[in-house]
Parts: C-alpha cells; structure tokens; sequence
C-alpha cells in the first residue's frame, strides 16, 4: 500500500484522468459512552468496482433529490459556512445542506441507523426526516485521476449521544456488512483504504486537542494536482 492517503489503480486511462469527481458524502459516527471513542464502519462487497473488500465508514454519493429531503435542524452555521466557503448564494448553501443530507441517508440505507426520524409523506409513504444540527464537517477528499471512480468527498461526523442513536440498532446491507463499532486508537491491522485512516488518524488529533469537536474547527483537505498530492485546511 502506497505511503501517500490516496490509492490509485494501476489501469489508468487518459479517460479516468479526465473523469470529473461527483459529489459524495460520508459519515462518522462515533459512540463515546465507554471508555474510549468507538467508531462504526463496515466492510464493501467484493463486486463493488470502487474500493472492494474494504473497510470504511458509512457514505456515497449525493443523489440529485437530496437537496430537498425534509430536516428537522438545519447545519450549524459554522459548519453550512465552511461547507460553502462562505459562499451564501441559494444554489451553495442547497449544495452544502444537500451534502449533509446525502450522508444521513446513506447511513440508514447502509447501517439501519437514523439521524432525525421517519414520518408519513405522500400516500402514507414513509420518508426520512433528518436531523443536521449535531453534524461537525471534518474533512474533504477528491479521488485523483487515474481510479475506476473519481469522488469529491465531504466528511461529517456527529456523536451517538448528541444524535440519539442507539449504538445497538445496526445492521447489515447490501452495501455494507460486518458493520462494527472498533475502537479509534486499535485500527492499525483493518483493511481499509489509505485515505480513511488518514482522516480517522486527523480526527483522532483533533478529538486529543478538543474532545467536543466544536463545529467551527478546521479540517483536512486533500486533493491531487498535476501528479502531486496535497493537504490544505478547510
């Protein structure tokens, strides 16, 4: 495995060089009521085409409807800020909020867990409601050029105590099984890829400076640029 957060396939094409990353969301959801963080993450199937029997945390990507999915609470303003960059228009702050959203819903769909709750809509059909008020932003990846899938990738995170999730409740999907809570400080035999422990070992500093994560700290960006890696703060 290269030193370097992100993996590259060995079968790049001009094509997947220009491949442009889509928007996708991811969530950490981490369980403190022991004596050490846990944090929940399972384990992509073999037929998946982009990351393959590995482990990480619950995510995908943003769906074209996720930015009208119903919420309970809005983003922190600090995060929906640096979500944005600053940028207040409506079609930024939909894309930030719809980002947000995308990572809740891929969390029940993958894990059965819920961030908000569920309520009848339209013909009796159940929809979910999600709760964004306890989401921190700690990170943001792009796959560089030359992987079979390219993605831009917001990374939240909330506590199970703060979201009123019952660490009990989970189960497997189709997308992700062998779902567990591991504790943060002994991951260092999974299998998962480079670029999720190096966030994981990010948030684990952040959490040993402030274990509140307040919602307005910086995170890592990381990013590829003419064949050279790079981390800036978002």
């Amino acid at each position: 495995m290269s030193s370097h957060p992100f993996q590259q396939q060995d079968a790049a094409s001009q094509a997947s060089a220009r491949m442009r990353p889509r928007d996708a969301a991811s969530l950490l959801l981490v369980d403190r009521s022991g004596d050490t963080p846990r944090v929940l993450m399972g384990k992509r199937g073999s037929a998946h085409v982009f990351m393959p029997n590995l482990y990480v945390f619950p995510g995908g990507r943003r769906d074209r409807g996720d930015s009208r999915q119903a919420y309970l609470r809005d983003l922190n303003p600090l995060v929906l800020s640096r979500l944005t960059g600053g940028d207040a228009s409506t079609a930024a702050v939909n894309r930030g909020r719809g980002l947000a959203l995308a990572a809740v819903r891929e969390l029940v769909e993958e894990t059965g867990l819920l961030v908000g709750r569920t309520e009848n809509g339209r013909k009796g059909i159940s929809r979910l409601v999600a709760d964004l008020g306890s989401l921190r932003y700690v990170a943001r990846a792009i796959t560089p050029p030359g992987n079979v899938r390219r993605f831009d990738t917001r990374f939240f995170l909330t506590f199970t105590d703060e979201a009123a999730v019952d660490p009990a409740g989970i189960r497997d999907s189709s997308e992700l099984h062998d779902l567990r809570w591991l504790d943060m400080e002994e991951l260092s035999s999974l299998n998962m890829p480079a670029i999720t422990r190096t966030i994981l070992d990010d948030v684990k500093a952040q959490m040993k400076s402030d274990p509140s994560l307040p919602f307005g700290s910086d995170g890592p960006f990381y990013f590829s640029r003419n064949g050279r890696f790079f981390r800036e703060t978002i």
